[in-house]
């Protein structure tokens, strides 16, 4: 059974509040990375069916920051399945919200494991292939920088 790339996509939006913030006011960097990787873990739950964990996140580098106050608007999609390894892209931008400029704060491409939640933890779980099935999906497929 094939799964499509849209059917794992998942949006977040969150406004950035003080207790999120470094000293500068825009939120911490570990902050940015928690609310990505809970956006990873849905999307690759959706295409799994099981509980799904973190084994490595790629690259994460910050091309602006995000100040308190802001919208931070987060998608997720899986662009890959392996036997039991999920790949996930994730993407954050920010925007004031009296505005509609939408600003690039960071993207990473995490990688999930499915876990068998079932006693005998050394059965693999059976992952569904993903295809791009529509011009859209084919676009953030090919997109891809991981």
């Amino acid at each position: 059974m094939a799964v499509s790339v849209l059917d794992s996509y998942v949006e977040s939006t969150e406004r950035i509040q003080p207790d999120q913030a470094n000293n500068d006011g825009n939120v911490h960097g570990g902050e940015t990375v928690r609310l990505m990787d809970e956006l990873a873990a849905t999307a690759a739950m959706t295409v799994a069916g099981t509980t799904c964990v973190t084994a490595h996140i790629g690259s994460v580098d910050f091309q602006n920051p995000i100040p308190v106050g802001y919208v931070a608007k987060l998608s997720a999609y899986v662009y890959e399945t392996g036997t039991r390894s999920i790949g996930v892209r994730v993407t954050v931008e920010s925007r004031n919200p009296r505005d509609s400029e939408v600003i690039p704060a960071t993207s990473a491409c995490f990688t999930m494991v499915a876990v068998n939640e079932d006693e005998d933890e050394s059965d693999s779980v059976a992952l569904p292939s993903v295809v791009p099935q529509t011009d859209r999906g084919e676009q953030l497929v090919k997109t891809v920088p991981c």
